[in-house]
């Protein structure tokens, strides 16, 4: 049972490993791809893992607990990955959405420099 499980948590792993792959390459066909599969380890492993007072007590689960807590760790940066991206991406919404029309526009001028436009003045000038 206890090879089974590391397995298990050896292929999530590798999954995890994938995932973000594919988020940093920005592939999200792969990474929808991989989500089935992800889902299906974690309910395999959430059925038949011990507790995790007995991963901690017992030496012979040592080497799962380890492979889960890397699989966490893995999962965690994902999450991570993924919610700075989604900053990222409201940001810009947010800027192209709110259009004070009296706020000035910083963009960069053709000698590299912050130059300050007025949106009141037109997209024209920048």
């Amino acid at each position: 049972m206890v090879d089974n499980l590391l397995a298990q948590a050896a292929e999530l792993n590798r999954l995890l490993s994938l995932e973000f792959d594919a988020l940093k390459n920005q592939d999200l066909d792969l990474f929808e791809s991989l989500q089935p599969g992800k889902a299906d380890l974690l309910g395999q492993l959430g059925q038949s893992c011990p507790s995790p007072q007995a991963l901690q007590d017992e030496p012979e689960l040592q080497d799962l607990r380890e492979q889960l807590l890397q699989c966490r760790d893995l999962h965690r940066r994902n999450a991570i990955f993924i919610e700075r991206k989604l900053d990222t991406i409201r940001g810009a919404l947010h800027s192209l959405r709110s259009g004070d029309a009296g706020s000035p526009l910083e963009v960069y001028d053709r000698l590299g420099q912050v130059a300050r436009f007025s949106r009141a003045r037109g997209y024209q000038e920048v």
